[in-house]
């Protein structure tokens, strides 16, 4: 019995004793790896998205209506040179134009219908165009960057010997001299 003590007592040693003698398993030091960038990936610009085009096409848009704004012409009441209500509100869109283009300059052309002497007709058409350069100046424009002229009924913008053709033809023409290839949209 002793014996078995004996072995058995050896038998455990010799297990503790290998035991502790075994190799730890190697453990693989652990690498820090470097953060995954969460920045979005570049992407190639392309003019032909559909915002990018409609944008462009609203500035389009906008800057031919800011164009003929400008230009929109102004009709006067029978041999008159005052300026109507609805003249005088087109002049005020003009003058949000032009205070936002400086290199803007325009010709005012003043127009008479086909009643009158020549002479008379050149005078009131220069009368009618120094109205409405008077109008813009009084409210800030610069006189400079206004010219002003006259075809009396030289230039009709209607044929006819009717009221209607009449009313069409007494007016005030705009035109841009300078600037216009650097308008901007308003």
């Amino acid at each position: 019995m002793m014996r078995l003590s004996r072995l058995t007592l050896v038998l455990a040693s010799t297990t503790l004793v290998l035991g502790a003698c075994r190799k730890k398993p190697v453990v693989a030091p652990q690498t820090e790896t470097a953060p995954v960038s969460q920045q979005p990936q570049p992407t190639r610009p392309t003019n032909t998205t559909p915002a990018a085009r409609d944008t462009m096409e609203e500035y389009r848009t906008k800057l031919a209506a800011t164009r003929a704004r400008l230009l929109e012409t102004i009709y006067f009441e029978y041999d008159a040179d005052e300026l109507r209500d609805d003249a005088k509100a087109n002049l005020d869109s003009k003058i949000t134009v032009l205070n936002a283009n400086s290199a803007v300059k325009i010709r005012i052309a003043g127009h008479c219908d086909e009643r009158g002497s020549d002479e008379y007709n050149i005078a009131l058409g220069r009368r009618r165009a120094e109205a409405a350069k008077r109008y813009l100046t009084d409210r800030g424009i610069d006189a400079s960057r206004i010219e002003t002229a006259s075809f009396g009924r030289e230039r009709p913008a209607v044929q006819g010997t009717t009221e209607e053709a009449w009313s069409r033809n007494r007016r005030d023409e705009f035109e841009i001299i300078a600037g216009g290839d650097q308008l901007r949209a308003q």
